[in-house]
């Protein structure tokens, strides 16, 4: 068990904080929005705070009513927050909503090879037969949440499958670490770069997968996910900077800044895993974390929304100048990991 040092009522704050500076951001319906509400839905799960639940009925009430954009992988991502509503209010329409994200995922979303989903950040074919990390979060993540719900082993079977193929495309097998993308036409990373967010989409969904997933042991694909987790923490740990944090790209100590949305990331998967080794790596992140959310909510130092960029010069030039829904949704699964992170089950 790790021994985190901190203060209960600090991390409470921080999270009144981001929450209330989250739902002032006017985020879309796309990932930006479902890494944020997944966030406050964590809180409100946690707290039980009923403000949180009306600030989150009516983000999401509305943007129901002015009517929603077609679904693609990015925008499932707003389904972790409609399980949330679905289950608090009872409210089918919300259930409604998120079946249908999993009836796109199933028959519709764009897939390759060993039925992996082609990442997507719109109707068009962004990324021909391209996997990214970050479809761990916005749609395996999602639909094995959903598959537990309900009772569905295919859709089970489905997500621990997007699990098992990504680990096989993206994880650099001698460092531990992830790579952002992987082009199954060329059979090549692209530019190669391990980008902290997609180690941080990584880490924290594969984290998850325990807590969700009943009797995960029973799953062959859940040997993969906990070993690859165990090497990509091994290979992330010397890589944390001096004041508790990784850098946009991770192995560049010279010319990559330190990046908050990844570092919330990473040191939540650490608090799940349990690791006591783990122990001085997450505190000290957690004290580079808290400095780095400031009095009206928002996490600083979060890098704007990147692609698979050209080369390491285009990671290094991302801005990290403005206030963005996933460091908002990240910071806030990183201090509800603070609150929970050693429990067996999440409240």
């Amino acid at each position: 068990m790790i021994q985190l040092d901190f203060v209960r009522d600090d991390v409470l704050n921080a999270i009144d904080r981001v929450v209330k500076k989250t739902v002032r951001m006017d985020l879309d319906w796309g990932w930006p929005g479902g890494v944020a509400f997944y966030g406050v839905s964590a809180a409100l799960t946690y707290t039980k705070n009923e403000e949180y639940l009306d600030l989150l009925k009516n983000h999401v009430d509305e943007h129901i009513r002015l009517g929603l954009p077609p679904w693609n992988v990015n925008a499932c991502a707003m389904g972790h927050c409609l399980i949330t509503l679905y289950d608090i209010t009872g409210d089918e329409k919300y259930f409604d909503l998120a079946k249908s994200k999993i009836d796109y995922l199933q028959n519709e979303a764009l897939r390759f090879a060993d039925n992996v989903l082609q990442h997507t950040v719109s109707p068009n074919n962004d990324f021909p037969e391209q996997a990214w990390a970050d479809t761990l979060f916005m749609a395996a993540y999602f639909m094995l949440r959903m598959g537990v719900k309900l009772s569905d082993k295919s859709l089970i079977d489905d997500a621990l499958n997007q699990y098992y193929w990504h680990i096989h495309y993206l994880q650099d097998r001698k460092t531990g670490l992830w790579y952002h993308g992987y082009n199954h036409i060329n059979k090549d990373h692209m530019s190669g770069m391990f980008w902290a967010r997609a180690n941080a989409w990584a880490a924290y969904t594969m984290s998850r997968v325990g807590r969700v997933l009943p009797e995960p042991y029973l799953y062959p694909q859940f040997m993969d996910i906990i070993c690859s987790l165990r090497d990509q923490i091994s290979g992330l740990k010397p890589l944390q900077t001096e004041n508790g944090l990784w850098r946009t790209v991770l192995d560049d100590n010279e010319s990559s800044y330190e990046e908050l949305s990844a570092c919330c990331g990473i040191a939540a998967a650490m608090l799940y895993n349990r690791n006591p080794l783990h122990t001085d790596y997450v505190n000290k992140a957690y004290a580079g974390i808290m400095s780095n959310i400031d009095d009206s909510g928002s996490l600083l130092n979060v890098s704007g929304g990147t692609a698979v960029m050209r080369d390491i010069q285009g990671y290094r030039d991302i801005s990290r100048n403005w206030t963005q829904g996933w460091g908002q949704g990240l910071a806030l699964a990183f201090l509800i990991s603070v609150l929970t992170g050693n429990e067996f089950q999440i409240s």
